[in-house]
């Protein structure tokens, strides 16, 4: 896939998607937004690949929105423009039945911030950042942030964060559960690498599986969990992936799963 703010690279299992706008620190303008959409949509239908890496070219991961590219727009609904761009993608992101990497290569600011949160799984560089700066221009959390971060973080910090607009550091996110691996900047890409690769080779149609049931889980009670359990165990035990497990585990050797 070609796009003019995104790199598309698929190399056998893994697609990166890179934001690539970093002379605004990878602020959304319109076009980034679409592409990212369409993007995530590509991979969707894409059978081969097993996980996907995100992350931001340059300085930063993404700095939200390009707060000079709607300067002079005259009467911009706010509301189209979730409804139109940015909802869509943490939609498409949540509802990918695939694993989503972030790497976290620096700051991650209001919509970026919500990017990053929507990812499944985050690696940082200790010199990256998460910022809901939203406060700071007078607006209030979106994109799925007041969604996520009370979630991660507690009601109480959520509250702080979002009202105050503090900077939370990699190692910080870190020790409140916002993020699961802070690393050296001279690091991140080996230990990216080892994440991506356990996902790449890991089976797939299960982990789409879970991913469903912890979305499901959050505005679901305990009745309502079992039920869905049995249901997508039924569907993960018909797999060939359950299948080649258990083979393997009578054989006494190491699985290797297709993603089937």
């Amino acid at each position: 896939m070609t796009y003019n703010c995104l790199l598309f690279d698929k190399k056998d299992q893994v697609t990166t998607i890179t934001l690539n706008r970093p002379d605004v620190f990878n602020a959304f303008n319109d076009e980034q937004s679409f592409e990212l959409q369409d993007a995530f949509k590509q991979v969707k239908k894409d059978s081969e690949t097993r996980v996907v890496v995100l992350t931001g070219a340059g300085k930063a991961f993404c700095s939200g929105q390009d707060l000079k590219a709607i300067a002079g727009t005259e009467k911009r609904s706010f509301i189209d423009s979730l409804h139109k761009r940015y909802n869509p993608i943490i939609r498409e992101m949540r509802n990918l039945p695939k694993p989503i990497i972030c790497k976290l290569n620096g700051v991650a600011a209001g919509a970026g911030c919500s990017l990053a949160l929507a990812s499944d799984f985050i690696i940082a560089s200790e010199n990256a950042s998460l910022i809901e700066v939203f406060i700071n221009v007078g607006l209030v959390l979106d994109s799925g942030s007041s969604y996520f971060l009370p979630r991660l973080v507690g009601s109480a910090r959520a509250f702080e964060l979002s009202t105050m607009g503090s900077k939370v550091s990699a190692k910080q996110a870190l020790d409140w559960g916002m993020i699961n691996r802070c690393v050296t900047p001279e690091t991140l890409d080996e230990e990216t690498a080892k994440i991506v690769d356990y996902y790449a080779n890991a089976p797939t149609k299960a982990i789409g599986l879970m991913k469903k049931m912890l979305n499901k889980s959050f505005h679901s009670d305990l009745e309502t969990m079992l039920e869905y359990e049995a249901y997508c165990q039924e569907i993960a035990g018909c797999s060939n992936d359950n299948k080649e497990g258990v083979k393997a585990f009578n054989e006494k050797r190491k699985p290797q799963f297709t993603g089937n």
